[in-house]
């Protein structure tokens, strides 16, 4: 018990909380942008895929679960980290403060907060259901997330504010994957450039992935079908 409250308490051991719990939020983030997507195959295949999810009832509430408490360490151990370095540099001179500024690290506090207000939201408009009231009068029932999914990024203020909010994770997730291999051991000379610039190119391909949906849906490439 004391390893582990040791272990919890040392920069190293928070820096490893927030590296894994990262990585399973990133599998996450990939994963549930793959369902998105299927909404380009039609109502039928997203529809189905909905469906199949809310079929396992407990399985489902064991990852969401997860990921919460994932999301929650993921916070809690970035603010810490975020306080421990502000208190560390104002031990250094501004010179060396300025000339280590980069914006996606700077950032990543304040982009984490406002993800997770937008994610909020996201729950309580499309999971909860408790801000569209169309979205319990459904022309293919409780699991048309075809609909659903129009419906609600025809807002075109929503839809701005999802479009932000995808952008400031992908600027967190630019800085993240880098920062998560090197505490993770992984950051060689030889592999550095290779990890960073992959793990930009792989944070913007999931930022295109994710706004396809509500900009097809705002320049009429997706509409409702009958």
């Amino acid at each position: 018990m004391n390893f582990i409250t040791s272990f919890y308490n040392s920069s190293i051991g928070k820096k490893w909380i927030v590296a894994l719990t990262g990585l399973v939020l990133i599998g996450y983030v990939i994963g549930h942008m793959a369902g998105n997507l299927q909404i380009f195959a039609g109502p039928e295949k997203i529809n189905a895929y909905a469906a199949f999810l809310h079929s396992l009832p407990g399985p489902l509430w064991v990852i969401r679960i997860f990921l919460i408490v994932c999301l929650v360490l993921h916070i809690v151990m970035t603010i810490k980290l975020a306080v421990e370095n502000r208190s560390a540099k104002a031990q250094k001179n501004e010179y060396q403060a300025t000339t280590s500024f980069k914006p996606a690290k700077a950032t990543m506090v304040l982009s984490g907060l406002v993800v997770l207000a937008f994610l909020v939201l996201h729950l309580a408009h499309f999971t909860i259901r408790s801000i569209d009231p169309r979205f319990h009068e459904l022309p293919r029932g409780e699991f048309d997330v075809h609909s659903m999914v129009i419906l609600g990024f025809q807002n075109v203020w929503y839809s701005g504010f999802y479009i932000i909010a995808v952008f400031l994770l992908c600027l967190h997730l630019s800085h993240g994957f880098q920062s998560l291999l090197q505490t993770l051991g992984i950051n060689s000379k030889k592999v550095r450039l290779p990890i960073t610039y992959g793990g930009q190119a792989l944070s913007w391909l999931i930022f295109a992935g994710y706004v396809a949906v509500p900009i097809a849906v705002l320049t009429h490439h997706l509409t409702l079908v009958p």
